[in-house]
């Protein structure tokens, strides 16, 4: 009886946590609906050869044997030189049935033929498909899984930060419940009840919360899902073809895995946010009925302390041992959106001990600027409740965007660093030219894309991309790549140069590799390269880089043409579109790098801030359900300033004041952690040899924090007015 009275008069404290559980479930599911719609791939048909039931498709994969522990096990990668179906066994598919071809493509062929009987004359010289996987054999295939790698990779990850800040909010709101409860509480205790019952009661409060959450943010997913596909598809995220279904309650859809995994995942996050809060209900003692002191003490229990501490030292400790031992995956994407918030957490965990000399340090002037400073630094709890969400929404504006910024210039300025052309010819079959057909040209290098292939200790099989080379002299006359050891122009068709990646680096000892064919081969290292960005990939020539020893080059697709001293640039690409583009693009140096590494990819940027928009939406309930309870329990403490001679203004001075102070306690704690996380970023970058230049989003930070102070200050002026009257 005591649980549902206490549920129907405290509903309003429990909206906050309430919406916020809700919003995360449905965004869960509404990202489980997309991706569970990813991971089916495109329902369509066969298109090159659906007039045969057999396809079978050129060698397109590079099969090794790698050590699993004690066992062998084989493993693949994609070749970046597909084989032909060769002439002799188009000759023996001929004698089961007729063989269609796709005009002059030779990298697969439909065969009219059962497929046990084709299987036994293909063997292991090429890949046999039937049914569906036909598709395999349709140029649009491999474009469909490259765009599911982006959608997965932003669905993963938005549903990682919605659940990430939804537990926090709800953590947030509940401690705070708590805190606003002790007199409550304390009369419980005070009439018999155990510190048991005190817990069990907030835990039933946060199990009908969740449940009811949870049901509507099914709902809620259901209805968004469909929404968040079209809305990929229009951000340019997702293909034109992705679609997701919705899904109706009256149906079994809600018993699919997207739905299970929000329903529990809401209902976890809710006792998990109150789990914390309802041990530290159940320690209040009778004795706290009897107080009522405005001055906020034992703010942080112990255990609370070492949670934050070791929070904090394991992000810290993770990001030194990062930078230490492969300082280069601090460039990648997944570890700078999922490190920092180890960091964010451990702020969030310990600002209750960190808000109040934040909040000394700040110098209000006049009177109410002094009542301000005091009424934040002596309410600590209330001020750690606003100040948290704000510390989470800044640092992950500034440490994702900034990082995602930071990375991309950096790799614009190595790729400018390590250009010494004037002229780059790209095009996907350009016709190499020689550098006396080009007036006024001190260098011309024409190159290829390939990739070379590893297998790292007998336990890993690595590719790494290439650049093939048809004159080193002039590879090293048009670039200036960064050289730790030997010498590029040594590059011959039994040597390779690598990077310092690669885990057999010394200069003029042998690799075993495979070449991008599947060719095996034992080349040489010439020359060693500094790890960089991750471009600096590996070069060989472009006898290594064909299909079959002695067969066709793969085609050039980048002609770098420096030009000797006076020469007339306009001429000279008049003469390379003429002479050399073979339908290529020819472009000056600076344009070429401005259109290759741009400042952040657009979908890149778009999905981050979208991910910033549902945390900014999370702040937002955070702080209107944090000042909207504090506001009812300021009634007394604002009339007595009205009594004491405040006017009205003064008094609404106060409550916003207080409101921009704690939201500036947070954008400072939430910039200390952008700060940390970008300096690490920094170092890693200087450890690759990568030119340094941290930018920090000022504009979206600046944002951030102007629409938590418009939230903050307006709901707390509405929710204190009533107490600033009289």
């Amino acid at each position: 009886m005591i649980f549902l009275a206490s549920l129907r008069a405290r509903w309003t404290s429990l909206l906050g946590a309430f919406v916020a559980v809700a919003l995360g479930v449905g965004l869960i599911a509404a990202m489980g609906l997309g991706l569970d719609a990813s991971l089916a791939g495109p329902d369509r048909p066969v298109v090159r050869f659906a007039g045969s039931p057999v396809v079978v498709l050129g060698q397109d994969r590079l099969t090794v044997p790698v050590r699993r522990g004690p066992d062998t096990t084989l493993v693949s990668k994609p070749l970046a030189h597909p084989h032909p179906v060769d002439t002799a066994l188009l000759r023996d598919l001929r004698r089961l049935g007729p063989v269609r071809l796709d005009g002059g493509k030779r990298d697969a062929v439909g065969v009219d033929a059962p497929a046990r009987a084709v299987r036994d004359v293909v063997g292991g010289r090429a890949r046999v498909l039937t049914g569906d996987d036909r598709r395999q054999a349709d140029p649009g295939t491999a474009r469909d899984a490259a765009a599911m790698v982006a959608v997965n990779s932003f669905l993963g990850t938005a549903g990682g930060v919605a659940a990430f800040v939804s537990v926090f909010v709800t953590a947030s709101t509940f401690a705070f419940v708590v805190a606003l409860r002790r007199r409550e509480f304390g009369l419980l205790r005070m009439a018999g009840a155990t510190p048991g019952q005190v817990r069990r009661q907030l835990l039933g409060e946060a199990l009908a919360v969740g449940v009811a959450a949870s049901v509507a943010g099914c709902v809620l997913g259901a209805w968004g899902g469909p929404r968040l596909g079209a809305a990929l598809v229009d951000a340019g995220i997702a293909p034109p073809w992705f679609t997701v279904s919705g899904a109706s309650l009256l149906t079994s859809a809600p018993l699919s895995w997207p739905f299970q995994l929000a329903f529990w995942t809401g209902l976890l996050v809710a006792l998990t946010g109150a789990w914390a809060a309802s041990r530290r209900a159940g320690r209040i003692t009778p004795a706290e009925a009897l107080r009522d002191a405005s001055v906020d003490s034992g703010v942080m229990p112990w255990s609370r302390r070492l949670i934050g501490a070791a929070l904090l030292a394991c992000g810290l400790g993770l990001l030194l041992w990062t930078l230490v031992t492969a300082p280069s995956s601090l460039l990648k994407r997944k570890t700078y959106t999922v490190q920092p918030m180890i960091l964010i957490t451990a702020a969030g965990a310990l600002a209750p001990l960190l808000v109040r000399p934040v909040v000394r340090a700040f110098r209000l002037p006049g009177a109410v600027g002094l009542l301000v400073r005091e009424n934040c630094a002596a309410s600590v709890r209330r001020t750690a409740a606003v100040a948290a969400p704000v510390l989470v929404t800044v640092a992950l504006a500034g440490s994702l965007l900034g990082s995602a910024q930071t990375v991309s210039g950096a790799k614009a300025a190595e790729a400018r660093q390590r250009t010494a052309s004037d002229l780059v010819v790209t095009g996907r079959d350009l016709e190499p030219v020689a550098r006396r057909e080009i007036p006024g040209a001190a260098a011309v290098s024409a190159s290829a894309s390939t990739a070379v292939y590893v297998r790292e200790e007998g336990s890993a099989l690595v590719r790494s991309e290439a650049r093939a080379v048809r004159d080193p002299a002039a590879l090293a006359a048009t670039s200036r790549l960064p050289v730790l050891a030997g010498d590029v122009r040594d590059l011959d068709d039994r040597s390779i140069v690598v990077n310092e990646e690669w885990a057999r680096r010394e200069v003029g000892a042998h690799v075993d590799v495979w070449l991008g064919d599947g060719r095996p081969a034992r080349l040489r290292i010439v020359a060693v390269l500094a790890r960089g960005g991750g471009d600096n990939g590996a070069y060989v020539t472009s006898a290594n880089a064909s299909v079959g020893r002695g067969g066709a080059a793969a085609p050039v697709d980048r002609v770098d043409v420096r030009l000797a001293a006076g020469a007339d640039r306009g001429r000279v690409a008049a003469v390379l579109a003429e002479r050399g583009g073979g339908g290529g693009e020819v472009r000056s140096a600076e344009a070429w790098l401005a259109a290759t590494y741009p400042a952040v990819k657009a979908q890149t940027r778009l999905g981050l801030l979208m991910l910033l928009g549902i945390s900014l939406v999370y702040t937002g309930i955070s702080l209107a359900s944090t000042l909207l309870m504090a506001a009812s329990v300021r009634g007394a403490e604002l009339r007595a300033l009205r009594l004491a001679g405040a006017t009205r203004w003064q008094v609404r001075g106060v409550v916003a004041g207080e409101a921009v102070v704690a939201v500036g306690a947070g954008a400072v704690l939430g910039l200390a952690v952008t700060v940390v996380n970008l300096g690490g970023l920094a170092a890693g970058l200087a450890r690759v040899s990568v030119p340094v230049g941290v930018v920090v989003p000022w504009g979206v930070v600046g944002g951030v924090v102007g629409v938590c102070v418009v939230v903050a200050v307006g709901v707390a002026v509405v929710g204190g007015r009533s107490g600033g009257r009289g």
